[in-house]
């Protein structure tokens, strides 16, 4: 690292989730899924603006200059920012009332891809989607725990994708033309006393930035090795996503949350729920936008 952590926003966030760098605009888009709030973060005015919604907000990822898609609590949506309307695209799992889309993300060809979990985390009850720029709706990955990170080599030739409740960073071979993904295998595993592994990101060089669910850091690692390089510890237990900004794309965004922390553990970690920012010495990769 070449910077000390900083606290950006002390907004405690009940559950702050997939931050998203608008590189053109300089903006982080952001959520609280539980909040039902979707923030836009402006890094030059500290401006935070909030827009409440009516269901859970897993993921967001800008269309265009006025609308983005959004991952909600029963599947995905078109949303405007200016008038803060949202319309249905599709809702695949509108038959498991117990379940709500989580974590999520775009690949380089504009896809967007998102998955479900259920509210009482009971095992293998979700999936992984894929809304492709057609606007249609395909099931990835069935039986899934709890969807969460993801992220593409920079070559593209492979996707990593976390089910948080198996502790474990999958990868898969990826077909940037097509979507297709094949021959799954474990590359990284999370020990116990690590906490859990949540949202990701992945660097220029084609390392991952895994945030530590119970475990107050951000790790990076190699996923040819399986082999933690460097972490960077954060004062808020639960840490749940990062995403690269700033104008060289070497700052580091990192959200938090406050959920399931009792008393004792809020007067220990009073910053929970913040946004933070770390300087680093490697370049991330880009965030993209929805194609449809």
């Amino acid at each position: 690292m070449v910077g000390e952590l900083e606290l950006v926003l002390d907004v405690k966030a009940t559950l702050g989730e997939c931050p998203w760098y608008d590189s053109v605009k300089q903006l982080l888009y952001w959520v609280d899924i539980l909040e039902k709030k979707v923030y836009i973060f402006n890094p030059v005015t500290n401006e935070n603006r909030g827009i409440q919604l009516e269901q859970y907000v897993g993921a967001i990822v800008p269309r265009n200059r006025n609308e983005a898609i959004l991952a909600m609590e029963n599947g995905f949506y078109y949303f405007n920012f200016d008038t803060e309307k949202v319309i249905p695209i599709d809702e695949p799992e509108s038959h498991l009332p117990n379940n709500r889309f989580n974590d999520g993300k775009c690949d380089a060809y504009g896809r967007f891809w998102s998955g479900t979990m259920n509210k009482f985390y009971a095992k293998e009850q979700g999936a992984l989607y894929c809304l492709h720029t057609n606007m249609k709706v395909q099931k990835k990955i069935d039986k899934v725990g709890l969807s969460n990170g993801i992220a593409w080599s920079p070559d593209n030739k492979f996707m990593y994708y976390i089910d948080t409740l198996t502790k474990n960073v999958c990868c898969f071979n990826y077909n940037v033309e097509t979507g297709d993904i094949d021959n799954p295998i474990d590359v990284i595993k999370f020990s116990d006393g690590e906490g859990f592994p949540d949202g990701m990101t992945i660097d220029e060089e084609g390392m991952l930035w895994i945030a530590h669910w119970g475990g107050s850091k951000v790790s990076r690692w190699n996923p040819v090795t399986g082999k933690q390089i460097d972490s960077i510890e954060v004062p808020a237990l639960n840490v749940t996503s990062c995403t690269f900004g700033g104008e060289n794309l070497n700052e580091l965004y990192i959200t938090t949350a406050r959920t399931g922390l009792n008393k004792e553990q809020l007067n220990y970690y009073p910053f929970s729920g913040g946004l933070f920012r770390i300087n680093t010495d490697v370049k991330g990769s880009k965030s993209y936008a929805f194609k449809g």
